[in-house]
């Protein structure tokens, strides 16, 4: 069985790792400096580095000859930690493991010396899936932990995870990452696997994840899936089963220009091509409602800039001095009745 992108190129160290910079320098010279905190809590969407950064400080901590942002990859505890036979990392998933008698049997063995590696590290996935009891047991637990151990708690809905807690830990909030970056891992993972793809098919793919690069990562996979050396922008938009926002751009300039006839004729087009028209009206409300934003403000663009290539926001803005409040509304107002 084939090994899936995101595992086969995730990072191996900091130096790897693709945006979260603050992060990165952060517990880099942590580690350099000997001064690694025993409880960590990583915030943030999905596909954003949680787990991967986790992983890595795990290695970081326990390799012996680390530099901080590399690891050396050769000493016993790399070679351990990156075969998956390392004893000392144990991964829970808290959505898995929810009752505080989950917690309790981790209590029992923390007390234990690692086997084999320097630390003992807890890395805790979803943290806020955790009961009430896990979390008051958990509580005492990071209260006051031996020095052999280290906890990382990765959650995506951090508003779940008890003040308590948070207080407990040194917090890091992960942001999605700006689509340049995305487009960059997705074009050096093609390059690797042999395939040619351009960049606007790259910059679909990018703004369909999210600003998440696992997510990407497993949207290229499914693409290359299709065994074409050469991937061409309309096979991109058919997995997808997505329009190309230059069609909701489109739509938007002929009904701002009052072009009845022509905007027909593009809805007939797009039926014909196969396109699904609610997918299609969906993404002309989600288009229209950014420029309603646009037009109260060019400032809310911060909103939804992760979908956007700098050229498409130029002319997003520039659309959105062409058109009155009023009409926005009104064409908001008719495509939601229509859906």
């Amino acid at each position: 069985m084939s090994v899936t992108l995101y595992r086969k190129y995730r990072p191996k160290n900091f130096a790897e790792i693709i945006g979260q910079k603050h992060i990165v320098q952060t517990l880099s010279n942590a580690v350099k400096n000997n001064r690694v905190g025993q409880a960590y809590l990583f915030a943030g969407p999905r596909g954003t580095g949680k787990t991967s950064i986790a992983r890595i400080l795990a290695k970081t901590v326990n390799c012996q000859k680390s530099g901080g942002m590399t690891t050396c990859e050769k000493c016993p505890a790399c070679e351990m930690i990156n075969s998956g036979k390392a004893l000392d990392i144990i991964e829970i998933d808290a959505a898995s493991n929810t009752s505080v008698d989950n917690i309790r049997e981790l209590r029992e063995t923390i007390a234990f010396p690692p086997t084999s590696l320097k630390y003992k590290v807890y890395i805790i996935d979803e943290v806020h899936m955790l009961s009430k009891g896990a979390f008051n047991a958990l509580l005492k637990t990071l209260e006051e932990p031996p020095s052999h151990v280290i906890f990382i708690l990765a959650t995506t809905e951090i508003h779940k995870v008890p003040e308590t807690i948070i207080s407990r830990c040194q917090r890091f909030d992960f942001a999605r990452l700006p689509m340049p970056n995305i487009i960059e891992k997705l074009s050096f993972i093609a390059g690797k696997e042999k395939i040619k793809i351009d960049e606007d098919s790259l910059e679909m793919i990018a703004i369909a994840a999210e600003r998440g690069v696992r997510h990407a990562e497993s949207l290229l996979a499914q693409i290359i899936a299709l065994e074409d050396k050469n991937i061409t922008k309309k096979e991109v938009e058919e997995i997808l089963g997505t329009t190309d926002r230059k069609f909701s751009f489109e739509m938007a300039e002929m009904i701002i220009e009052g072009e009845s006839r022509r905007a027909i004729e593009k809805i007939n087009e797009l039926l014909v091509e196969g396109y699904d028209l609610q997918v299609f009206n969906k993404s002309l409300i989600n288009y229209i409602r950014q420029l309603m934003l646009l037009k109260i403000s060019p400032e809310l663009k911060s909103y939804f800039t992760y979908e956007l290539t700098a050229e498409q926001l130029e002319k997003m803005i520039t659309q959105s001095k062409k058109v009155e409040m009023p009409k926005i509304i009104d064409t908001i107002n008719l495509f939601l009745d229509a859906q």
